[in-house]
């Protein structure tokens, strides 16, 4: 595996924005935390982080849909065009944010969890204090889970970067690495944090579903079973029906999400700028492809998914996403939903040739989904129809350009042949800055 050192300016210098319960201004990186009051504030600005642009409030879910064949790009950036074509250059405008803005959120959480033993503030209670650590370390978990999916293997910092001397030395670790120490981190986190029910925040509840899709990424199907069973046995969780009611009339945290990221007048993502069209004051940068209009509007394959598109009116006839339509821009980031828990464990039982009960989840799915039940009989048969479900039920979401990678399918489905392009280039900007010391991904 070759090495890299991470870049001095993606993590330095950069601001903790507060997560908008309350809206506050902002928190640097190098903000003592000294009192209950600075850590409160340090927590939230690391949710902050992830709820970004350039992390789930648009682009690194955009690096997920964009290079499959769900979504195509329709609109004038070329350098969108890349991933449509599956042709990504390291100088791509897209990759240096997501890079960066994913190990800003990193560092937040490492200062985190390096303050959180160290105040002695009386108003910080023993149950406040594990919380915040056990948040902390799921986030660290969430995103060197999101940075392995786009680059592999990554140089895990897990120590504060305060000045240009900080964690230059460190080197990239192999993927099987970089998942033990997501595992890790989550295990962690599942010691201090509780187990209720909180769809904004980590909880035990929480990494039960980080850890099943972790687990199901590492092929550790009996694992991926476990913890996706954790999710599905409890009441707090259920897919509403029909497919749109998680997402449609402006509602937010239903009981279809784990772990979702609301947005506020205050606090907006650009998602539905992107996917809706001019007629609706959108730039409809992207749009579902053919295949998947098809398929959604399919009453066979679709059923009632298909209210995740829409059609503007003649004579443009343009498809676009409707999933992200708000105004103001406020749609959600769904990032773990409970679907996705059904799926992963249909997935996991089919690999463990427990065919009967993986097609009683699939069908939980498929039913929530207006279709008919699955008429899959052997292993092979549940796993493809388990493939095409995640495609269509995950349509407009950052999973199936990784679902094609992690299953080695992406040369047959999309014939990608040259696997280096399995994994993102690392952004140009990063090998410029990095004197020598941090190289190229194969390929590129």
């Amino acid at each position: 595996m070759k090495k890299l050192i991470i870049p001095l300016f993606i993590i330095l210098f950069s601001g903790c924005e507060i997560l908008d319960l309350e809206p506050e201004s902002q928190i640097s990186d190098k903000l003592a935390i000294t009192d209950a009051s600075s850590l409160e504030t340090a927590v939230l600005g690391t949710y902050s982080m992830l709820h970004d642009n350039d992390y789930y409030g648009l682009t690194f879910q955009s690096l997920g849909y964009l290079p499959g064949d769900n979504v195509k790009w329709t609109g004038s950036f070329d350098f969108l065009g890349q991933f449509d074509a599956n042709d990504i250059r390291p100088d791509n405008s897209q990759l240096t944010p997501v890079f960066t803005g994913i190990y800003r959120t990193i560092n937040c959480a490492n200062q985190v969890i390096c303050a959180v033993s160290t105040i002695t503030d009386p108003q910080l209670s023993n149950m406040l204090r594990k919380q915040y650590k056990g948040e902390a370390y799921f986030i660290r978990a969430l995103s060197f889970f999101d940075l392995s999916r786009l680059w592999g293997g990554v140089q895990l910092v897990t120590s504060p970067t305060l000045s240009s001397l900080d964690n230059i030395t460190i080197t990239r670790s192999s993927l099987q690495e970089t998942r033990m120490q997501i595992l890790n981190d989550l295990n962690t986190a599942d010691t201090l944090l509780p187990e209720t029910t909180n769809r904004n925040r980590a909880t035990s509840k929480t990494v039960y579903a980080l850890k099943a899709r972790l687990y199901l990424y590492m092929e550790d199907w009996t694992n991926a079973e476990i913890f996706a069973t954790k999710l599905i046995t409890d009441d707090n969780y259920e897919l509403v029906a029909p497919y749109n009611s998680f997402f449609a009339n402006n509602v937010k945290n239903t009981k279809e999400s784990v772990f979702e990221l609301t947005y506020s007048a205050t606090d907006q993502n650009d998602h539905s700028m992107w996917w809706q069209p001019p007629a609706n004051s959108g730039r409809r940068e992207w749009a579902p492809t053919d295949p998947l209009v098809l398929l959604l509007n399919d009453q066979e394959t679709g059923g009632n998914r298909s209210t995740m598109i829409a059609q503007t009116a003649p004579p443009g006839n343009l498809w676009y996403g409707n999933m992200y339509y708000r105004n103001p821009r406020t749609d959600p980031a769904f990032v773990i939903r409970i679907a996705e828990m059904y799926l992963i464990r249909a997935e996991a039982r089919a690999q463990l040739n427990m065919v009967t009960e993986g097609l009683e989840d699939l069908n939980a799915v498929r039913t929530r989904a207006g279709l008919e039940l699955s008429t899959a009989v052997t292993q092979a048969e549940l796993l493809l129809a388990v493939e095409q479900e995640r495609r269509l039920e995950f349509a407009l979401e950052p999973h199936r350009w990784f679902d094609l990678v992690r299953t080695g399918r992406l040369d047959d489905v999309m014939g990608v042949t040259d696997q280096n392009k399995w994994v993102m280039p690392i952004p140009i900007s990063e090998i410029q800055a990095s004197d020598g010391y941090l190289e190229q991904n194969p390929g590129y």
